[in-house]
């Protein structure tokens, strides 16, 4: 029986835990990461920037490529306007064409003892050499229009080739530079966002819990009064307290009242923002484990803040940033530099002219090298240069700027932190005192020596010097935050 019952038990205190929706400050920051659409977008820029460094590095590689063309043409195209006659002469003995008397109807007249002249129309004599159209020629050669005419309506082409980039000043190399370090830059980016959003993540989280805190405080500080409330009534019963002192008491019991509903409209609001946070549904119920009371882990400050200065993100962007206006500088020089490819291609036409003219399909391979010097372009160059020179110093001038700023945030946050836990002992002395106090008030009370004005003091003085430890407790693991973020520590540690 004792088992079936302890059975029972359990039974039903596991479905009251499942019926809890419980979520620690590791949940709501897990929750935070994974439901933020714009931690999603900075996520998906890391995606871009790893996917334009991998194409950065495809300029290495040689292009390849195929093209191809159809042309039609109304008409063939032709050499010869009309049918032409080629005169028939004689190969001579050097190799040159010529003729002999008998094959020309020109006269010849001596114009130097043994040496004799054509003469023309006009009985002029002339050089052949000099003077060739006035040669009457015997004998003609046709050459025929349709001879020379070639059939060029329907011309297909293709080329099939490579463009291999050998020397282009160093452009390619800082453009990979250049990729990679976008791509670092994005993940350095992408995390600086998930750390802000961690930040936030946690200062809603606790002000959650200090809120939570402030509600059960105000609910007991009621009970508290409605008590004397009570005790007060009784008393003035019995004639030992007055209508003035009920009326004292009441006005508190209002007060009281009043304050519960303040800190619970906050919590409730600081709920839904934290649920916002997280993209759970804000009007869910959900229950928030911790209280001010956890453990503070203690950080360790490191003594070289230069060593902080360069973990944080906007120095190690800062730095990526340098390193592209590097490579910009250095791919503003090449443009005075030659560049250099090697291209190769297969080009096949038809018709093709590989065998005279030919109506079907040839082609043939060739390789080349091509050569660019850059000579005047009116000082284009020499001022893009300039300017990427200035841009460099610029982003010099803002990491130095930068590390200044980060290095007096860090000192603060030291400040801060040090501060804050001095507030929290003296928080902790001030309540201790309070709650001393406010048990000899009750003890006087309780033997007529003192008045409930005495009593209600002593508890207003204990109610804020508990919710000033409250905000003190809060105000360590806020500043916990601020110096692990001040010091480029993650957050998720």
């Amino acid at each position: 029986m004792r088992q079936l019952a302890l059975f029972l038990l359990c039974i039903l205190f596991a479905g009251q835990l499942s019926g809890q929706n419980v979520l620690t400050i590791n949940d709501c920051r897990r929750l935070a990461v994974e439901n933020n659409r714009s931690l999603q977008k900075s996520k998906e820029k890391e995606v871009i920037a790893s996917e334009l460094r991998k194409a950065a590095f495809t300029h290495f590689l040689p292009r390849f490529s195929i093209n191809g063309t159809y042309v039609h043409n109304q008409k063939n195209i032709s050499l010869l306007g009309e049918d032409a006659l080629l005169p028939v002469g004689t190969k001579m003995e050097d190799g040159s064409f010529g003729f002999r008397q008998d094959q020309i109807n020109n006269n010849w007249i001596q114009i130097a003892p043994g040496k004799y002249a054509p003469v023309d129309s006009q009985g002029k004599p002339f050089d052949p050499k000099t003077n060739p159209e006035k040669i009457e020629w015997k004998n003609y050669a046709l050459l025929p229009k349709e001879a020379m005419e070639m059939e060029s309506r329907n011309i297909f082409a293709g080329i099939a080739g490579f463009v291999q980039p050998i020397y282009l000043g160093g452009k390619i190399r800082e453009l990979y530079n250049i990729a990679k370090s976008s791509e670092r830059l994005a993940g350095i980016e992408s995390e600086k966002a998930e750390e802000e959003l961690l930040s936030h993540t946690d200062e809603a989280y606790w002000r959650v819990v200090s809120l939570k805190s402030k509600c059960e405080l105000a609910a007991e500080y009621l009970r508290l009064i409605e008590s004397i409330a009570v005790n007060i009534s009784i008393m003035a019963d019995e004639g030992v307290a007055t209508k003035g002192d009920i009326l004292k008491v009441n006005v508190k019991v209002n007060e009281a009242k009043m304050m519960q509903a303040k800190a619970n409209n906050g919590l409730a609001l600081s709920k839904m923002a934290l649920l916002q946070i997280c993209g759970l549904d804000p009007t869910g119920e959900y229950i928030f484990p911790d209280t001010p009371d956890i453990a503070v882990h203690s950080i360790e400050i490191t003594d070289n803040i230069d060593e902080a200065i360069e973990n944080r993100a906007e120095i190690r962007a800062l730095g990526e940033a340098a390193k592209i206006s590097q490579s910009t500088v250095r791919i503003m020089e090449s443009r005075f530099l030659p560049n250099v490819v090697l291209n190769g291609n297969y080009i096949i036409s038809n018709p093709n002219f590989n065998h005279g003219v030919s109506y079907s399909f040839g082609g043939m391979f060739s390789f080349g090298v091509g050569i660019n010097i850059p000579l005047f372009h009116f000082g284009e160059k020499v001022h893009t240069l300039n300017a990427a020179k200035s841009q460099q110093k610029i982003i010099r001038l803002q990491s130095e700027e930068a590390r200044e700023k980060i290095g007096l945030q860090i000192n603060q946050a030291k400040f801060r932190m040090d501060e804050s836990v001095r507030r929290l002992e003296l928080a902790e002395a001030s309540f201790e005192k309070a709650e001393e106090n406010l048990r000899f008030a009750k003890e006087a009370f309780e033997a007529g020596v003192a008045g409930s004005t005495d009593l209600m003091e002593a508890h207003n003085g204990w109610l804020l010097s508990k919710s000033e430890k409250i905000d003190a407790q809060i105000d360590i693991m806020m500043c916990r935050s601020y110096l692990k973020e001040s010091l480029g520590i993650s957050l998720k540690n």
